[in-house]
């Protein structure tokens, strides 16, 4: 179900901890699970279970709970735009009604093209440069309709 590779990285993620608690490699090879399907399905997270002898249930869990876990198919492009407080004092609810409209779909959902996946989140860490948001790994702070419209753009 995973490429050599990505067994590969969950074994070294593994080796840092003693052998009785090699579940607690679950949030990184979660993170390498997804990486390499792009979502979290139950037969990944199964497999992961399995990996680390886990019950499925305590793997679904930690996938449930964060946000950065995607649990069904998302766009190329995952937009997690930071609704928390520094963020909201500072104008994400304009970014995000200005993503809403420009993109026509709601948070939890995708653009009929499979282009954009937009996606409320807690908290991203960045509220000296709020509002912002993150697309794949990347950072985007102190955003205003004109910059969202560019960082789109800019886009493939």
């Amino acid at each position: 179900m995973l490429s050599k590779e990505s067994l590969a990285k969950i074994d070294l993620e593994v080796a840092k901890y003693p052998s009785e608690h090699k579940q607690s490699a679950v949030i990184a090879a979660l993170h390498i699970a997804q990486d390499e399907h792009g979502w979290l399905s139950v037969p990944l997270m199964d497999y992961v279970a399995d990996l680390l002898s886990m019950r499925p249930i305590q793997v679904y869990e930690v996938a449930s709970f964060y946000s950065m876990y995607d649990l069904k198919p998302i766009g190329r492009h995952k937009i997690s735009v930071c609704t928390n407080i520094s963020c909201l004092l500072r104008g994400s609810d304009d970014v995000v009604a200005h993503l809403k409209d420009r993109l026509g779909i709601g948070f939890g959902e995708t653009t009929a093209d499979g282009r954009f996946t937009l996606k409320e989140v807690e908290c991203l860490a960045a509220c000296g440069g709020a509002p912002m948001f993150q697309i794949g790994k990347v950072y985007y702070e102190n955003l205003t309709p004109e910059r969202i419209d560019e960082i789109l753009a800019g886009l493939e």
